[in-house]
């Protein structure tokens, strides 16, 4: 089975880019055995944040609420808090999984635009893609900021088919959240799950069409 009629490949960063956990692992060391706990619970934390903010109307950016949910992770898990500004700087620069770079240029090749969809804001975006090589291989990078809500707002999955004036079955969307998987698919994109780690789809009503265990894979089925 393909993925046909595909004008825009539209990527999550967090998770399907970008390694969320890399920050917290760089310092594994300092941190100690349960470093991928308090990584999941930062996680978990910063997710939760927006979406609460996102229902109690009071909006604040991405790296904010990721200051925010780590002070909880570090306070929750007991984590010295001298590690707080090398962990925040560790974030900015997250580990890009490897298959990310050699995916897009095949996409450029099918001359399908490609974009980032992303939670994160501006600034954090670009500090990212810069650090990680892959900036100019997207040609756009498309931020929740321009509508001042979080995902899964159809709202935000509103501004891809609006930046490249197409339909939302023209969409390939990429992301390893379930939840982001549901959202795009509910608005109508063809939403692709990247399971790189063999979880459980969420019971919200919405199964995707496709399934993928790494961005290589992509390319067997666009």
């Amino acid at each position: 089975m393909k993925i046909e009629n595909i004008k825009v490949c539209a990527f999550d960063a967090y998770g399907t880019c970008f390694d969320i956990n890399s920050a917290a692992q760089n310092l594994a060391k300092e941190i100690g055995d349960n470093w991928l706990s308090f990584s999941t619970t930062w996680r978990t934390v910063q997710l939760e944040y927006t979406w609460l903010r996102s229902l109690m109307k009071k909006h604040v950016d991405f790296w904010k609420v990721t200051e925010d949910s780590l002070d909880f992770a570090m306070e929750s898990h007991k984590i010295d808090i001298s590690f707080r500004k090398k962990l925040l700087d560790l974030y900015k620069k997250l580990n890009v999984y490897p298959e990310l770079n050699s995916c897009l240029k095949e996409l450029k090749n099918k001359k399908i635009k490609t974009c980032i969809l992303s939670n994160g804001s501006p600034t954090l975006l670009d500090q990212l893609t810069t650090h990680a090589n892959v900036k100019e291989l997207f040609d756009d990078i498309i931020s929740i900021e321009e509508v001042g809500i979080y995902k899964p707002d159809p709202r935000v999955y509103e501004l891809v088919t609006k930046k490249y004036n197409c339909k939302p079955t023209e969409v390939c969307f990429m992301s390893s959240n379930t939840w982001d998987v549901v959202g795009g698919g509910v608005y109508g994109y063809q939403s692709v799950w990247v399971d790189r780690f063999n979880k459980t789809f969420d019971k919200l009503g919405y199964e995707p069409k496709f399934k993928i265990k790494d961005l290589s894979e992509l390319l067997k089925i666009i």
